[in-house]
């Protein structure tokens, strides 16, 4: 019978996005190296927690004893190994895991880290843990020797870090009972993370309070002495647990070293009993915009990890990192069925209502610290606008807005609704990708001269979730860009003067300017909107907006573009002197079309046919030159 370690390794390529993550690793300079062991750590209680929640069908599971983490320092040989008695991999495992990148949050750290400025880049690894593959900031080499639960093989996987690793079967007598082995074989520099006190302080600052105990050996043959108890933090009462503590599980649980801005911790008692330890993050995380917009939430059953899949929290909340512990749901739930428990219906519910509280509580009581979170979860929040038809009126509260009155800072709906003119029957708004284009666009000027707020809306979702028959204190949500601007009910400022109606010569050239155009735009007509520019291009009153158009067009889900409306401004110089051409001349024509193209060009699109744009526009100014 062959001895599973006498067949020869198999070597494999990394896939390529841990490539390039290894070369990042070992080739940068990084100012926090620490990290590495709380990532060790966190897996290796990952690992614990699945065997406990696996051993609940399978009690067989769970023989090899209580769970726990063993850090061993190894001096003499300059070595450091992390030891589990976990869930364990299979060899096929092991590749899965190790050599692969799971999340896009990784990926979004390797481009950040690739395109940061040195000084930036030193700090990129205390802003997100990037797991297994940090171990390569300090280790030359890593192994890992794992074996599952229940089996009787074990694997063993080995990697210098350069863009190769080994696996194999490995002798079981080698191998843990059950769990995984990670051995680092360390750097020169790294000859420090062999010494007991520098050890064992990172693991009590960053994984103190990770629910699996841990122990530490000062050499391979000394006793383990326990540093960590592996209590849980959610189950203490908050009086007992300093505002450090808090910091270090919310970094253990979060993956991330920045400082917690919020934290949620509370006892949910009544028809449902569950424990929250929450916390919304001071910085962004890497995997905010994960095209899957999954939650990062565990859920517990009784101290039992069960998952961290359950949909908690709604997506709008996903920046919210911590844990659920639930009393009431069955421990033998399985994770593909806890989605419809009318249980965990009623904690998302709760858990949800609790987070938006604490948000309102922040902007009432710490406005500053309000504006900063919503700098960095604004836009996610708002998607809650468009998915969220019950917590809307709450969410449109808790909102921020950039508008033409707030300068540099940020204007609530209560602040517009107060600001709101005399006859004024909607709340106005503008959408874009830019927002001094936007603060600039002709299709405010005639707002502005009335002294209209108008929200300037740029991110992607606001074209969403405006069109939504959203309305705030009864008042509807209405596009500048979109339809008739119904200006004339409000009046002027004082001294102010409303705009002349148009002259017969003036109507005229809109007439022509109508026909001419009539395959490009669905209109011309005069504007209401313009005091300064010539002309702007709009929607239709029922048409779709025009920035809305074009988001579903870039995500390929439009149906063409559809013609849009030409407003001309009559008491522009340019239009009352274009409007004296004479008929039938091709000056006219061209004139016509520019202005088109103008009003394409203002609203941050190309001339439909540039090369023509070009020609009238050279016929034109030869025409002045003669």
């Amino acid at each position: 019978m062959t001895n599973p370690t006498d067949v020869a390794p198999e070597t494999r390529s990394f896939e390529a996005d841990v490539a390039k993550l290894l070369h990042l690793m070992v080739h940068s300079v990084y100012s926090d190296k620490d990290v590495f062991l709380r990532e060790l750590i966190s897996n290796a209680a990952d690992a614990c927690e699945k065997l406990r929640y696996e051993s609940l069908s399978d009690p067989a599971l769970a023989a090899g004893g209580s769970p726990q983490v063993t850090v061993t320092l190894d001096p003499e040989a300059r070595q450091l190994m992390i030891e589990d008695n976990g869930i364990g991999m299979s060899e096929a495992e092991l590749v899965e895991a190790l050599g692969t990148i799971a999340r896009s949050g990784t990926k979004a750290f390797m481009e950040r880290v690739a395109s940061a400025k040195d000084a930036e880049g030193t700090q990129l690894i205390g802003q997100f843990g990037v797991g297994f593959y940090s171990a390569f900031m300090v280790a030359d080499r890593v192994d890992v020797l794992s074996r599952r639960a229940g089996s009787d093989q074990a694997a063993r996987w080995s990697s210098d870090g350069l863009g190769t690793y080994t696996v194999q079967s490995a002798d079981t007598g080698e191998a843990p009972e059950h769990g995984t082995r990670v051995l680092l074989h360390l750097k020169e520099d790294a000859a420090s993370y062999t010494e007991r006190y520098r050890v064992q302080q990172i693991i009590k600052d960053q994984s103190g309070h990770v629910p699996v105990p841990i122990f530490l050996k000062e050499k391979p043959d000394a006793e383990a002495e326990q540093i960590a108890d592996g209590a849980a933090l959610w189950t203490k009462p908050k009086s007992e647990i300093s505002a450090e503590e808090y910091t270090d599980f919310y970094r253990s649980v979060a993956g991330q070293f920045d400082q917690p801005a919020l934290t949620l911790h509370y006892r949910a008692e009544g028809l449902h009993e569950y424990s929250v330890l929450a916390f919304i993050p001071e910085m962004k995380p890497f995997d905010l915009f994960d095209p899957d917009r999954a939650g990062r939430m565990k859920l517990y059953v009784r101290r039992v990890f069960i998952t961290d899949e359950a949909e908690i929290l709604p997506r709008y909340l996903r920046f919210v990192r911590g844990l659920v512990d639930s009393s009431d749901l069955p421990l033998n739930v399985s994770r593909e069925m806890i989605q419809q428990s009318p249980v965990l219906a009623a904690i998302q519910k709760g858990v949800s209502n609790r987070v938006l509280t604490e948000l309102e509580k922040l902007s009432a009581n710490d406005g500053e610290g309000y504006i900063k979170f919503w700098d960095n979860f604004g836009a996610v929040l708002k998607e809650g606008l468009y998915e969220d038809y019950t917590r809307r009126e709450q969410l449109l509260g808790l909102a921020r807005f950039k508008s033409t009155a707030s300068g540099e800072g940020w204007r609530s709906l209560k602040d517009y609704s107060a600001s709101m003119k005399e006859n004024q029957t909607a709340i106005y708004y503008a959408t874009g990708s830019d927002l001094d284009r936007l603060a600039s666009s002709p299709q405010l000027e005639g707002f502005r001269a009335r002294g209209i707020e108008v929200l300037l809306l740029t991110d992607q979702v606001d074209s969403f979730w405006v069109t939504a028959g959203v309305d705030y204190d009864g008042k509807p949500f209405k596009s500048v860009t979109q339809g008739l601007a119904d200006l004339s009910l409000i009046p002027m400022p004082e001294g102010e003067t409303e705009a002349p109606v148009a002259s017969e010569e003036v109507s005229s050239f809109i007439d022509f300017a109508k026909q001419l155009l009539k395959d490009q735009v669905s209109d011309v007509r005069v504007s209401e909107r313009l005091t300064e520019s010539p002309v702007c291009l709009v929607a239709a009153e029922h048409g779709m907006d025009r920035q809305l158009e074009k988001l579903l067009a870039a995500a390929g889900r439009g149906g063409g573009a559809s013609a849009p409306v030409l407003e001309l401004n009559p008491r522009h110089n340019l239009i009352v002197g274009l409007s004296g051409l004479q008929n039938g001349s091709s000056l006219r024509e061209d004139a016509a079309w520019l202005l088109l193209d103008e009003a394409r060009i203002a609203d941050g699109e190309l001339p439909a046919d540039p090369r023509a744009f070009a020609e009238r526009l050279g016929r034109v100014m030869a025409k002045a030159l003669g």
